[in-house]
């Protein structure tokens, strides 16, 4: 799978920053302690979370330089841009996932193994997030939490309204959407970003395929693609799209917009990460009074994770690498991980954490843990290129009716199978 990866990943903009970053001049020293921090957690109840790490690495007397950025590919952006001038950033949020390994690889972020080896990392931390972290026995990245993906969230007030309990299976999706739009509700809420439509149709892929069939979807099995459930898979999406807004009426709307709807009660379902509760919670909604949660039909012995984390590119700034470990040893405190989650809707990565204090949401969620049920989120083990072409394909085909599912499944194919 390594193998994979490396041919994925090579020549993109990692690759094509270190090699500008090599002939530049040093960049000068920083305040001793300082951090530049880019993230993309800029959502209500994401800025409150790193609030938390913004206040623990102050309260130790060091200065945290934030650098928001909009998504994913913009940190990517200023990232390569900051390295290319020979000024890389201390800290940058990243996925701890199958391509993470890439940036150890080649040789351009900090090992945190003496933090890692002096904290007891390997005894507190499970073994699926110690895989994502390490590579050739160091680890390098710090992992702050466990999201998954594939949650249901449910309006309170509009399935009490129409009579209807949490569903349990796709048919009971479906029925509780027709009720919903006959009672003059949006049925399905739904942001603009291509890889909220992904995550509907991983959980209807696992429910179809079953746990070994989705394993080897993500990771990359053509054949399987062509598999007549797939086409059944495709044609469930194609359903569920009716129930949502058109692409032109969601544009400019995030995935948290669409959890607020469900929260307010002007939408009575929305796919989403568990991220979608700490916003709930954000906006000062509660689990059960005002919204629901389930694990998506299909898929409830399954756990599909996502290990956000900070890596730390290397930097020739005096001090800097006494201030990352500092940094990754803050992120992984008992409290800090315990205060953090709560916040954004995760489970701690630690598993020596105290769970009283949980809600219903966040129990069911570390059962799963416990249990040893989780599997990679599709976003995590696809390699990146083939994840975001097979995003792009199904949020083409999510958009367009004249798509057929025959087109969409051809397309998949084409790009799992790399032509």
């Amino acid at each position: 799978m390594e193998d994979v990866v490396r041919k994925e990943i090579k020549g993109a903009w990692l690759a094509a920053a270190l090699l500008l970053a090599t002939s530049l001049p040093a960049a000068a020293a920083d305040q001793r302690g300082a951090v530049d921090v880019v993230h993309f957690w800029i959502s209500k109840s994401e800025s409150a979370a790193l609030d938390v790490l913004r206040k623990a690495w102050a309260e130790a007397g060091h200065q945290w330089v934030d650098l928001p950025a909009e998504n994913k590919v913009a940190v990517h952006r200023i990232v390569s841009d900051r390295i290319a001038n020979g000024y890389a950033p201390a800290v940058m949020q990243w996925n701890a996932n199958e391509g993470s390994r890439e940036l150890p690889e080649m040789g351009i972020v900090l090992d945190i193994e003496a933090v890692a080896t002096s904290d007891d990392w390997r005894r507190v931390l499970p073994a699926t997030v110690l895989d994502r972290i390490t590579y050739k026995d160091k680890v390098f990245f710090a992992p702050t939490s466990i999201h998954a993906e594939n949650w249901l969230w449910t309006s309170e007030a509009i399935f009490r309204e129409a009579g209807l309990k949490a569903p349990e299976t796709w048919d009971e999706i479906f029925a509780a959407a027709e009720k919903i739009e006959a009672a003059g509700h949006l049925p399905i809420a739904l942001g603009e970003g291509p890889w909220e439509i992904s995550l509907i149709f991983n959980g209807i892929v696992y429910s179809k395929l079953g746990a070994d069939g989705y394993a080897r979807i993500i990771r990359g099995d053509p054949a399987l693609v062509k598999d007549p459930r797939m086409a059944e898979a495709l044609g469930m999406l194609r359903r569920l799209s009716r129930y949502t807004e058109p692409a032109a009426a969601r544009r400019h709307r995030t995935w948290a917009d669409a959890t607020a709807a469900v929260g307010a009660g002007k939408a009575g379902m929305q796919f989403m990460g568990d991220w979608a509760k700490g916003e709930l919670v954000a906006r000062g909604y509660a689990v059960d009074k005002d919204f629901g949660c389930s694990l998506m039909p299909g898929t409830e012995i399954a756990y599909f994770m996502v290990i956000d984390a900070f890596a730390f590119p290397l930097t020739n700034r005096e001090g800097a690498a006494e201030a990352q470990r500092a940094f990754a040893r803050m992120v992984l405190d008992r409290d800090n991980q315990v205060a953090f989650s709560r916040i954004k809707g995760s489970l701690p990565v630690r598993t020596d954490v105290d769970p009283s204090g949980l809600d219903r949401c966040g129990r069911l969620g570390l059962e799963k843990i416990v249990r040893n049920s989780g599997v990679s989120a599709q976003s995590m083990a696809m390699p990146t290129q083939m994840s975001d072409g097979w995003i792009g394909v199904l949020a083409a085909f999510f958009s367009d009716e004249s798509m057929s599912v025959e087109t969409a499944q051809q397309r998949l194919y084409d790009v799992v199978n790399h032509q």
